[in-house]
């Protein structure tokens, strides 16, 4: 079991500028906003320290209520366009000033109710994004014509939650399953983690590395369901590539049965051929599926004996950044831990505990994604009592500042009376030139000074709007992969809701804001 780490190590700290392969222009054409990583545009100028505090709310697009309502796809903004799905299993492009249609697209008919259930990214004339059932889609970015899809898996529980990346004509993706979510009675399980690299043109699959070794069946459940193992280590997360090594890095999930594979790891894989150049796991096992969270659990939840039943993922996206011209990575975990790493052979450079882990249950610690502006690491805790942002020296590991969520976010605004409330942080973190973006349990939508920490400003969500689209839509619970604020030639956008619900008679938002 993963202890609360001290921090390790420290260096005298030499930074660069921004990644070189940071997007040279406003865009933010997919989800990692560039392919280090670094969720920061740096070349935003509009929206500033002085400026924040005077956004406005431009324009909404709400969607219909229904059976599921999590929205769950950051948007991608390339020129005038803005790319996103929703929960109503359909993709929307449109004019990014003024929220205006421009085309949509329809998920075609699948055995189980498909939406889209990660970011765009935008590239080579395309748009590509994954499904709830596994699927890749390429779509023509000026018409929104399908021009190839892929199935990643046939995985009964089979999604995308990892945003795909596109470099040197290949479009990388990894994959992910709800396969151990499912009743007692299915015969868990059976599912392989995978990451994959499709040609961008053709949607060919190029190469696969699988996470686990083939499952093989060991037995039965105490119900009789035939047992196999190991299996799991998924994908949840958007890989990040470094061009001048041509080195892909993305984090694994845990075992859903058995202990094996590379699970709870960090992996470095060759961009051409998915060679494994090195891999880091961070946890010496974690085996865990939902029914560990349900009564009478034993004989049902395979860590439970021994306290390895800890959903402690690395389900966030890595970082690239360079400190005494050394290449590092570093990546958040759900045990709360920041790991760094040297980029070229995975050794430890140094971590650092920031969040409270809470066992099976994988709501605690850091999820989905961290920003980094060439000066600091913005990373933010989930259930961590409270949640908080942190700015951290990327080259030691301290602690700069750190900003709680504010105690009064679920006694005020829309969140008051809301029981699912939470002063949480399961959000990827933005950033700007002197400005860090983050929304919260409590529905609210944040700015922080990237230099100390203090709130610039605050929008409160849950609140009725009448979208563009003609429906009116309200905000909710902000967590989750598509709540990650992107910002874009001095507008910024976010989606609003996520599980655990609050309670709405509508369905949930894409907001734009504006000065």
């Amino acid at each position: 079991m993963l202890k609360p780490i001290a921090l390790l190590s420290a260096a005298l700290v030499v930074l660069t500028a921004v990644p070189a392969d940071a997007h040279p222009s406003g865009d933010w054409s997919g989800w990692t906003k560039d392919l280090a990583g670094t969720r920061h545009n740096a070349a935003e100028w509009r929206i500033n320290q002085g400026t924040v505090g005077k956004l406005k709310v431009k324009w909404a697009f709400a969607y219909e209520r229904g059976d599921y309502n999590t929205a769950r796809s950051q948007p991608a903004v390339v020129g005038d366009t803005i790319y996103f799905g929703g929960p109503d299993g359909k993709f929307y492009a449109r004019d990014a000033r003024t929220g205006r249609a421009k085309w949509e697209f329809a998920l075609p008919e699948s055995p189980r109710y498909a939406f889209n259930s990660d970011g765009p990214t935008v590239s080579n004339g395309k748009v590509f994004f994954g499904d709830s059932t596994g699927r890749l889609f390429a779509l023509d970015q000026r018409t929104g014509r399908e021009l190839w899809r892929a199935q990643t898996d046939d995985n009964v529980a089979a999604m995308l939650t990892s945003s795909p990346i596109v470099h040197g004509g290949l479009v990388y993706v990894g994959t992910s399953s709800a396969e151990n979510t499912l009743p007692r009675d299915y015969p868990c399980c059976t599912f392989r983690g995978h990451v994959d690299a499709y040609d961008v043109s053709t949607g060919a699959l190029v190469w696969r590395h699988y996470t686990v070794p083939e499952p093989v069946e060991v037995g039965t459940w105490p119900n009789g369901a035939k047992r196999f193992e190991p299996s799991g280590a998924g994908v949840w997360s958007s890989p990040v590539i470094d061009r001048k090594t041509g080195t892909l890095y993305v984090g694994t999930g845990q075992n859903y049965t058995g202990k094996g594979g590379q699970f709870d790891s960090l992996l470095a894989l060759d961009v051409r051929t998915g060679r494994v150049k090195w891999t880091n796991q961070v946890t010496d096992a974690d085996t865990w599926r939902s029914a560990c969270n349900e009564p009478d659990a034993e004989g049902y939840c395979p860590g439970l004996k021994d306290n390895t039943n800890l959903d402690y993922d690395i389900g966030a996206t890595p970082n690239l950044f360079e400190v005494d011209r050394r290449q590092l990575v570093g990546v958040g975990q759900k045990s709360g831990v920041y790991h760094v790493f040297d980029a070229k052979t995975g050794q430890v450079v140094w971590r650092r505990q920031l969040g409270v882990p809470l066992p099976s249950g994988g709501i605690s610690g850091i999820q989905w994604g961290s920003s980094y502006d060439g000066k600091r690491l913005y990373i933010a805790t989930y259930f961590a009592d409270p949640g908080k942002l942190f700015a951290v020296d990327p080259g030691t590991g301290k602690v700069l500042w750190e900003t709680a969520a504010p105690e009064d976010g679920c006694s005020t605004g829309g969140a008051a009376g809301q029981a699912n409330c939470a002063r949480a942080h399961g959000v990827p973190v933005t950033s700007t030139p002197g400005v860090v973006y983050l929304g919260a349990g409590d529905g609210k939508f944040r700015a922080y000074n990237s230099r100390t920490g203090a709130i610039l400003w605050t929008h409160d969500t849950v609140q009725d709007v009448r979208g563009v689209n003609g429906l009116t839509g309200r905000g909710g619970f902000m967590a989750g992969p598509g709540s990650g604020a992107v910002v874009s030639d001095g507008m910024v956008y976010v989606q609003s809701g996520y599980w655990p619900e609050f309670e709405n008679p509508h369905g949930h938002v894409l907001l734009a804001f504006g000065l």
